[in-house]
């Protein structure tokens, strides 16, 4: 769940900044990074974070696997 939430902040912080155009957008990012409070901070716990968001996410489907709740008709219809 913080994983998440991290990465929504860092990511709406990140957006404001953001230029998307072509030839901007790469001075956009060094501009966050060298510009911006904290920008290298926000940028890098954006990265860091979902990052860890993705293993967060394969550990529970490997535990979910290992543990074999896929039998279970329970497990099926709590997200129907």
């Amino acid at each position: 769940g913080i994983c998440l939430i991290i990465q929504i902040i860092t990511g709406l912080f990140l957006a404001m900044h953001y230029t998307a155009d072509i030839s901007s957008a790469f001075s956009s990012v060094a501009h966050i990074h060298r510009d911006v409070q904290h920008g290298w901070l926000i940028r890098n716990l954006h990265a860091n974070s979902a990052s860890m968001f993705f293993i967060c996410i394969y550990l529970h489907i490997g535990r979910g696997l290992y543990y074999g709740s896929y039998i279970y008709t329970e497990t099926w219809s709590i997200g129907v």
